[in-house]
């Protein structure tokens, strides 16, 4: 039988954890379920007004995905939020609180679930948040942090368990007993990313195209201060020919993961091969020399400036 197909794509990614849980079962297990029960349909109810995707429901762990970082952090607070609140209608030694971590990054998906390095992470910030708190990344963290009434504590490198590098952990610092606001409709940039099929017919007409560059604009603009290198891959992925690749590739090419990393370079080069810029695999190339796909790149440039001193 033909293996399932495997995709590669970057993410936001949710992971939550119930703190306590084998000890609350221990107590009781009939009620633990029955609570359970009740905060995971607040829990998921939340994450799909978010337009999340739940990959991953074993026992108390929750894995979600989600098409924006702002749709995913704010999901993220409202669910602690929510939980907060049905909490004070429990005696306290049966109340339920979540860990939750935040990270943006690749992803695989195979078979309708999850995995890779995106996921690892995201799993192990959730192990580093408080009880009814939040851990982020650095990336998530300079994508939100004029963004929302929160503010984020550093909590230093921390070294993650089956990861190469060293991470930079925030702790995300917000009012437990507010309310956050999820938007029902998707921002531009969520749109873009997500691209249905029925935006993809309707830009097929003027009117569309100068949607199309609008929302570049807005993904770019949400995206060209930040320090993380998958924000730009992001953006070279969903605009391979945009007004913007030459300097996210660029950035990219500053300030991205080491080259040891074979799916970061299948990424990049999958956002540039098919572009027809000569600057764009110039840029592959410069950031991996010797890469695997180095020879064809050659090869394409070579072709490409004999096609433009010949026109």
């Amino acid at each position: 039988m033909e293996a399932p197909p495997l995709e590669r794509k970057l993410a936001a990614i949710l992971a939550a954890d119930v703190e306590g849980y084998s000890r609350l079962m221990n107590v009781d297990e009939e009620q633990t379920l029955a609570t359970l029960t009740s905060h995971r349909s607040i829990v998921d109810g939340l994450i799909e007004k978010a337009h999340g995707q739940i990959f991953g429901t074993a026992g108390d762990s929750v894995l979600a995905e989600f098409p924006s970082i702002v749709h995913a952090f704010n999901s993220a607070v409202a669910i602690q939020q929510a939980m907060w609140r049905a909490n004070q209608e429990l005696p306290e030694d049966r109340r339920m609180n979540f860990r939750i971590g935040i990270n943006v990054g690749d992803v695989l998906v195979k078979n309708g679930d999850i995995f890779g390095d995106g996921v690892n992470i995201a799993a192990r910030l959730e192990g580093l948040a408080d009880v009814g708190g939040i851990c982020v990344t650095r990336g998530v963290r300079d994508h939100m942090r004029d963004r929302v009434d929160a503010t984020f504590e550093d909590l230093g490198e921390h070294s993650i368990k089956n990861i190469a590098r060293p991470l930079r952990v925030f702790r995300v610092i917000f009012d437990p007993e507010g309310e956050t606001i999820i938007d029902i409709a998707l921002s531009p940039v969520a749109r873009s990313e997500m691209s249905s099929s029925a935006e993809q017919s309707v830009s097929q007409d003027s009117d569309s195209d100068d949607e199309d560059r609008r929302v570049e604009v807005a993904f770019w603009e949400a995206v060209k201060e930040s320090d993380d290198p998958a924000e730009y891959l992001l953006y070279l992925k969903r605009f391979p020919g945009g007004q913007f690749a030459e300097l996210a590739a660029a950035r990219f090419q500053n300030g991205g993961p080491g080259e040891h990393d074979p799916g970061v370079e299948l990424a990049f080069w999958e956002s540039v091969k098919d572009t027809g810029n000569p600057d764009m695999i110039e840029a592959y190339l410069a950031k991996y020399p010797q890469g695997q796909f180095s020879d064809l790149a050659n090869i394409m440039l070579t072709e490409l400036h004999a096609k433009s001193t010949s026109n």
